[in-house]
């Protein structure tokens, strides 16, 4: 039971971090619009930041909600447990 509980704790701080980073990023985001809309109106600079950090934002999705991926903590878990089969034998 512990462990089931501690494996869903985890999976909503996830959530959780997840989600705050998609509200920071929506954020600043719309103040850059804001500042580059009202300095150079003629140069789209705020792209740039928008879309870097948008990529990082996509992998970071991409780690909470591909559940089985590669390298994710039930990946790591069953690999340990995987090992630790392999060393009883």
């Amino acid at each position: 039971m512990d462990e089931n509980y501690e494996r869903a704790k985890r999976r909503v701080q996830q959530l959780k971090g997840f989600y705050i980073h998609l509200t920071v990023f929506i954020i600043i985001n719309i103040f850059l619009f804001i500042v580059n809309f009202l300095t150079t109106p003629g140069l789209w600079w705020f792209l740039f930041v928008t879309l870097f950090w948008g990529i990082g934002l996509l992998f970071h999705g991409l780690s909470v909600f591909s559940r089985r991926g590669m390298f994710s903590k039930e990946w790591e878990d069953r690999k340990i447990k995987e090992y630790m089969e392999k060393e009883k034998e």
